[in-house]
């Protein structure tokens, strides 16, 4: 009785089955015996009795499959250079670097083979073993289910989530339980292994496959987590790795270091177990600590030095939208996000690192102001420099920013800024151009009405009487063109582009690479874009002072001189487009009148470089003093900085202190003042040791006759006062609104501009 009471507790102390769980092991079982019958069975599916009518639905289904399975192009990571060959930045959407079988460790492979499937040498695309061990274990057994997957099938499904990308229902499709994905995948895995030998499908699994904290493949996983490339891993770093793929975020070394470790040594085990290390090794690697070499993913152009952050963006700009990398943007964006590139450029490393110094030691982080540079080569349109104050980065307690001040909206800048009277060289080369002399005399006043004026399209008309005064009222002509460019008198300039109207000044600046406003907006056809209240960039003024240098060669920016893609093939870059488009002599004529501003008397004088070879170029102010300019230039290398308030609303007035120095004594920011220095040190440190030359210079004007002293009380007198300031209501007025446009006239009320803020002066 005693025997039978024991048998009966027995009894009831076992877990009974309710007849919900039995049909579930049903099911499960019957999903693995169908899939069970087409792997062991390939193409055909044997007689499997009972499974009847659902072993004849999988072998539809597995027919239906198209067999045209095709290995993708791996993306990786792109690599950007400078034109020495440094490295710039790693840029990528997937961290990975493609290994042939050559270049990969033999302890990485047996490692992988070892753990996740033992037999991978021995069976087909399927492991009938290990597809029945499975169907016993999980029918039998109350656990989660044991998959049967070999290293070809798991290759498969990384296939599949690859292709996948971004597309969230794909990844869905391609990662979801389910028979009828562990049947495509078959069909696909045996269609493989007809193609590619065992090594091969080993390889690439290895290229494709994830290894946690943003490593795809085991050359990223091995500089993640060893700091060394996989052909250097020992023992215990390949199993380490090796064991990362069942689940890398339960075996992540860094986060779960005990449970990566007691995954480490049961592929050990299984390493010696396979033969493949002895004894004593399989002891001394157990022995060894996880002794991790960390480094964080290093990605984007936010991991540049020297200041370059920018200049990277830059380039990615260039690579998504520019046609030369595809016809669309979605081309483009697939050549960009499947990497693989090995990007060259322009940017030359010394005078990258001469910006870079200058205008961060000129001008503070924590300034209320920022400073940007862009260097050009005259003749290439080779960007050779593009720094800026503030670094580049997204945490704004540091002062970061992602905007590129060097450039236009469009390629990732900002709006641009007022160029102030660097744009007055435009406005001359439209006039010399036109037939115009250095000769060319204006009466300049200190001030005056802005005059009616001609427009491409119509009649300006200055109707609400706005006044545009010089810098000083001591500053009144008459004056030839060198010396109105050198002391850069509005009047004289006003004058001039009233001879030859706004359309001529227009048409001269599309010429010099300027087709619109930093913002992307059209240039607005008023008389003050000859003081430059239209926005630019420096990017934009550099290719315009680079066209003067070059004797009238306009030529685009460019950024990048080639570029190897994943295949190891050139790809076309976008080209400088470079074209004659003002005559010789204009060019040289304005060179002559540039280099008259840094000479004695010129605003820019103070500028010479430190082996004081020959410059040229032009100072510009905004109205408020909230932007200020130097362009300036060798033959051989022009050099444009902006200074300002990065949102263009601070006034760098005599209150203000920038990199440390007050500029109270100055009277505020100049173009002379502020940017110039920066030029300077930047420039002076960029061409040193390189050989000097000299622009071609066309002969000045005689000096013109002295003019009769007015008589101050005889207004009939044309040389007094009351005749040469006619029209003008003092000799230095308030400043005005010059653009208090009438209506019906383009640009005022109704017209197809807004009211742009007034101009700027020296």
């Amino acid at each position: 009785m005693a025997s039978k009471r024991s048998s009966a507790a027995q009894r009831s102390r076992r877990r009974r089955t309710s007849p919900l769980e039995l049909a579930g092991h049903g099911v499960t079982f019957l999903g693995v015996s169908i899939l069970s019958g087409v792997l062991l069975a390939g193409l055909a599916l044997p007689a499997v009795g009972a499974i009847g009518l659902g072993a004849k639905n999988g072998v539809e289904s597995f027919d239906n499959i198209p067999d045209d399975f095709k290995t993708p192009t791996l993306s990786q990571a792109s690599y950007i250079y400078d034109a020495k060959n440094n490295q710039i930045a790693k840029v990528y959407a997937r961290d990975r670097t493609i290994l042939t079988q050559d270049q990969m460790s033999l302890l990485t492979r047996q490692a992988q083979v070892d753990i996740e499937d033992n037999r991978f040498y021995q069976h087909g695309a399927i492991d009938p073993k290990g597809v029945l061990r499975a169907i016993g274990k999980n029918a039998a057994s109350d656990a989660a289910s044991q998959g049967a997957s070999t290293l070809t099938q798991q290759y498969v499904k990384n296939v599949l989530v690859e292709e996948a990308g971004d597309d969230q229902a794909a990844y869905t499709e391609a990662t979801k339980k389910s028979l009828g994905r562990k049947i495509k995948e078959l069909k696909y895995a045996i269609k493989l292994e007809e193609e590619l030998s065992k090594d091969q499908i080993l390889t690439n699994y290895l290229n494709i496959t994830f290894f946690g904290h943003q490593a795809y493949g085991i050359e990223a996983a091995s500089q993640r987590y060893f700091g060394k490339s996989n052909k250097d891993l020992t023992i215990p770093e390949a199993a380490t790795l090796a064991g990362l793929v069942q689940n890398p975020t339960a075996y992540d070394p860094i986060a779960h270091p005990k449970a990566a470790q007691t995954r480490r040594d049961t592929v050990i085990d299984k390493m010696l177990e396979a033969k493949h290390i002895t004894a004593q090794q399989a002891k001394d690697a157990k022995a060894t600590q996880l002794d991790l070499h960390y480094h964080e993913p290093q990605n984007g152009c936010i991991t540049a030095g020297n200041g370059e952050g920018f200049f990277c963006d830059y380039v990615r700009k260039v690579v998504l939208s520019d046609p030369a990398f595809g016809a669309s943007a979605q081309e483009r964006n697939k050549l960009w996000t499947q990497g693989g590139l090995k990007i060259y450029t322009t940017i030359d490393p010394d005078k990258q690192a001469a910006a870079y110094k200058a205008v961060t030691t000129k001008v503070y982080v924590t300034d209320t102001v920022s400073a940007a540079m862009t260097m050009v080569q005259p003749g290439t349109g080779q960007i050779l420099a593009m720094a800026q104050t503030r670094p580049y980065g997204l945490d704004n307690t540091k002062h970061q920013t992602v905007v590129n001040l060097n450039v236009d909206a469009a390629m990732g800048g900002g709006n641009g800024f007022q160029p102030g009277s660097t744009f007055k060289a435009i406005v001359a080369a439209a006039a010399i151009e036109g037939g115009k002399d250095l000769s060319q005399s204006y009466p300049s006043p200190a001030s005056m009405p802005y005059p009616d004026m001609s427009t491409c399209g119509g009649p300006y008309k200055n109707r609400a009487k706005d006044v545009i005064p010089n810098d000083s009222p001591d500053e009144k002509g008459p004056f030839q063109m060198p010396e109105a460019m050198a002391r850069s008198i509005n009047t004289y300039f006003i004058q001039m582009e009233q001879e030859i109207g706004i359309c001529a000044v227009k048409q001269m600046a599309n010429k010099l690479g300027i087709k619109s406003m930093a913002s992307g907006a059209a240039l607005r056809e008023v008389p003050a874009i000859a003081l430059g209240t239209e926005e630019m960039s420096p990017l934009d003024m550099a290719g315009v002072y680079a066209t003067f240098a070059s004797r009238g060669i306009h030529c685009d920016p460019v950024a990048i001189s080639s570029v190897v893609n994943i295949e190891g093939k050139k790809l076309p870059v976008p080209q400088a487009n470079c074209n004659q488009v003002i005559q010789q002599n204009t060019a040289d004529s304005i060179n002559t009148l540039l280099k008259g501003v840094t000479e004695k008397g010129g605003t820019g004088a103070a500028l010479s470089l430190d082996d004081g070879r020959m410059i040229a170029g032009k100072t510009g102010t905004a109205d408020k003093r909230q932007a200020a300019w130097f362009d300036g230039y060798t033959p051989e290398l022009v050099g444009v900085v902006w200074l300002g308030g990065p949102e263009g609303n601070v006034p760098m007035d005599r209150n203000i202190k920038i990199g440390g120095r007050s500029f109270y004594a100055d009277n505020g920011v100049y173009g002379a003042t502020g940017p110039g220095p920066i030029w300077q040190e930047a420039m002076s440190a960029a061409v040193a040791g390189s050989p000097a030359s000299t622009f071609q210079v066309v002969p000045l004007p005689a000096a013109p006759a002295p003019t009769p002293s007015p008589d101050p009380n005889n207004p009939s007198d044309p040389n007094s006062p009351q005749a040469t300031n006619a029209g003008a209501t003092t000799p230095n007025p308030p400043p005005t609104d010059p653009f208090s446009l009438p209506p019906g006239v383009i640009g005022g009320p109704g017209g197809t501009t807004s009211k742009p803020p007034r101009p700027g002066h020296h």
